[in-house]
């Protein structure tokens, strides 16, 4: 039943090496499709089979898709799934039926994040060969993410599993933009039980976390100002200043008041606006996000920053236009299957370390998944699995201890099988 850790770690190097961000999982894609249909599953779900488009969330613009869908077709992507996933329709799922029994689902993101990675000799994707070779980098593990799924599938199969199981290779969660579009094709609505998996997130290699809680619920914005140009000199009056509104907002955005009942954030992360010093900007933009403890302060976050950034262009004589880039909701692993999961990491040999559960702190739009799931009968649990990095996720020397992988796999594997059986 378990996957050879040499197999494990050369798939998630490759995947390494091959980065793409949300939306522009062309080749990371094909590669997936790859190895699915090697592995000999049931039923494959490419692209806007196993997602609604409509739904998606943070799609970059036609050039941006188009550049890198080239890119893809120049590493070496596949021409058929280049054309099922053309215009941003990224993503797989699989699906493996082996006998009666529980529908069981595992998501894993796949998308990595728009930054450089670290040249430096002691960084060993550097040092070893596999240093990102796009301009983007899996600097949070998604890389390793995709391997568990691959891993998994490869064990399930051998194993004795009793039902029907089905992994998504999710698009887009890192601009919290895949989530909601996979949860709303139905896809999972059948799911008795549902796991997610993340590494890392300050846990050590060994330590395995069987349930995540403490998702924060988030909001991501983005707000165009729309003024009218003047000469500063001789004509200021006759401007209207987008940058005073976008300044006014941001400012305010910070004055919300917290609220009493948990926690609650925001954050003003780009601001852009103006084109010279002696012309009256007659164009800004802010792109910032909102989060909360629930879902319900989340929404009471996002109506308060609405009504800060309407009434800071009123306020100046400008229009706004709103947008939603991202959203996702807070949720809860079902207590039955932490009882499973805590139970098979004690019995796993590379496990050292044990957490019940853990709060996450930051947000996940796997909790769309989880909250459907859920919503139709089903249990679903997220699952920390340790990693040692140097450096910080999301960070130029993010890495993954590929010891954590067959870790990761493991447990994973042994979760789906014992649940299959154990009907909790």
């Amino acid at each position: 039943m378990s996957v050879s850790r040499d197999r494990l770690v050369a798939l998630r190097r490759d995947l390494h090496r091959h980065p793409e961000p949300a939306w522009r999982e062309f080749w990371t894609t094909s590669r997936i499709v790859d190895e699915l249909e090697a592995i000999g599953v049931d039923e494959l779900y490419v692209g806007s089979e196993m997602l609604v488009p409509e739904e998606r969330m943070g799609v970059p613009d036609d050039e941006e898709l188009t550049r890198w869908h080239d890119l893809a077709r120049e590493a070496g992507a596949r021409e058929d799934v280049l054309e099922r996933t053309e215009g941003g329709l990224t993503g797989a799922l699989a699906v493996v039926k082996q006998g009666e029994g529980p529908t069981v689902g595992l998501r894993v993101d796949i998308d990595a994040l728009p930054r450089l990675e670290s040249e430096d000799a002691a960084h060993v994707p550097a040092s070893e060969g596999f240093r990102s070779e796009t301009g983007a980098m899996h600097a949070c593990g998604h890389d390793a993410h995709v391997t568990f799924g691959i891993g998994v599938l490869e064990a399930v199969k051998a194993s004795d599993f009793s039902g029907t199981l089905k992994v998504v290779f999710q698009p887009a969660e890192e601009v919290i933009g895949g989530g909601k579009a996979v949860a709303e094709s139905g896809l999972l609505d059948d799911c008795e039980y549902f796991l997610a998996a993340h590494v890392g997130l300050e846990h050590p290699t060994g330590e395995v976390v069987a349930g995540i809680d403490g998702f924060l619920a988030v909001h991501h914005f983005e707000a165009t100002f729309t003024g009218e140009p003047a000469h500063a000199g001789a004509n200021p009056g006759d401007g209207r200043n987008a940058n005073q509104a976008l300044a006014a907002a941001v400012q305010n955005l910070y004055a919300i008041p917290r609220h009493q009942d948990g926690a609650t954030r925001v954050n003003a992360g780009v601001i852009r606006g103006g084109s010279a010093t002696n012309i009256i900007p007659e164009e800004a933009h802010l792109e910032g996000e909102v989060r909360g403890e629930t879902t319900e302060l989340k929404e009471y976050m996002r109506e308060r920053a609405v009504r800060v950034i309407e009434s800071a262009a009123r306020m100046h004589d400008c229009e706004v236009e709103l947008e939603t880039a991202g959203d996702a909701p807070s949720a809860t692993s079902d207590e039955a299957i932490v009882d499973v999961v805590y139970d098979v990491a004690r019995g796993t040999d590379a496990v050292n370390s044990l957490v019940r559960r853990d709060a996450l702190g930051g947000s996940e739009d796997a909790t769309y998944l989880m909250q459907r799931v859920q919503e139709h009968g089903g249990k679903a649990c997220y699952v920390g699995v340790g990693t040692d990095h140097p450096g910080g996720h999301h960070t130029a020397t993010f890495d993954v201890d590929e010891d954590s992988l067959p870790i990761g796999v493991s447990v994973l594997t042994e979760s789906i099988r014992r649940l299959s059986h154990a009907r909790v």
